[in-house]
């Protein structure tokens, strides 16, 4: 992923080039030998998995994606980011820099991969219930362990995290409450939850040392699906980032909170088009476009033009 990208805008290689020298300055033992972009360009699929080196490998295609948009004109009003994404809003909104936010985010990934055993926690997806509904089946199938939402994602999608066993009897009570779909997903930790407070405490003292400036243009952050705005800002974005670790990403808040306050078009930056989904499983009227390669930058371009 974003090999087209580098190779047919120079903005965008600098992006990947910045991100590999940030990793191995600015981790000289593990950093050692290891190029970003190579990952990304070429694989393994199974090395760019491992969630140390997926936070920032999305990280880097989505900043290079928005950074090439950006050289054509097209500039955000607001910007939003889905969990790790937050802090790929943040460097376009020029609150963290592009190495500290690769850096941050390769350490965020293995401290949450370190907070839980392998096989201690799962998450799931129950798909056609109510927030209500779900609150209460994660209350009776904890049964002392942790049960929580993680994702709001859209309406009648949310997913759940938290211990291996209490996952999978809050996914079979979901069944027999209603849910159309109750599906365990293949994740290596189970994020945005309880069981994430060691990395988040790990997290927040590199947070506390991170250089984060006052935005340059409004955020809608994940953990309270608020605006914030540029003035003083920067306290309020470290709170932010830490919180959002063990918090769960209210994104279906941050939506209705984008359009309440006058968006009409969202553009995903960065592998996929999940987000767009579930932007119009919010609101099924709202214009949603996406840049992740070459030919995509370019319909964007174009439909922007017209």
């Amino acid at each position: 992923m974003g090999r087209e990208l580098a190779e047919n805008f120079a903005v965008a290689r600098r992006v990947f080039d910045e991100a590999d020298r940030a990793l191995v300055e600015g981790e000289p033992t593990e950093g050692r030998g290891f190029q970003l972009s190579r990952l990304c360009f070429e694989g393994p699929a199974e090395e760019l998995q491992l969630t140390a080196n997926t936070q920032p490998a999305i990280l880097a295609v989505s900043v290079a994606a928005a950074e090439a948009l950006g050289e054509k004109g097209v500039r955000a009003d607001y910007v939003a980011g889905h969990s790790l994404g937050e802090y790929s809003a943040l460097v376009m909104a020029g609150a963290i820099s592009l190495a500290d936010a690769v850096r941050t985010v390769r350490r965020r990934g293995r401290y949450m991969q370190e907070a839980v055993p392998a096989g201690v926690g799962a998450m799931a997806a129950l798909l056609g219930m109510e927030l209500a509904a779900i609150e209460d089946v994660c209350r009776q199938a904890a049964q002392g362990e942790v049960v929580s939402p993680a994702n709001l994602n859209s309406p009648g999608q949310v997913v759940i995290a938290g211990h291996r066993g209490a996952v999978g009897r809050a996914v079979d009570l979901a069944k027999t409450r209603g849910a159309k779909r109750a599906i365990l997903l293949n994740v290596s930790a189970p994020f945005h939850c309880a069981l994430m407070q060691p990395a988040q405490d790990r997290l927040a003292q590199d947070l506390d040392r991170l250089a984060i400036r006052d935005l340059g243009i409004p955020l809608v952050n994940n953990a309270d699906a608020q605006v914030v705005t540029p003035a003083n800002s920067a306290a309020a974005v470290r709170d932010g980032l830490k919180r959002q670790v063990t918090s769960p990403v209210r994104w279906e808040e941050s939506m209705r909170r984008l359009l309440e306050e006058g968006v009409e078009l969202f553009i995903e930056v960065g592998p996929g088009k999940v987000l767009s989904g579930l932007a119009r499983q919010v609101n099924r009227q709202v214009e949603c476009l996406h840049v992740e390669d070459a030919a995509s930058l370019g319909e964007v371009v174009t439909r922007l033009g017209k």
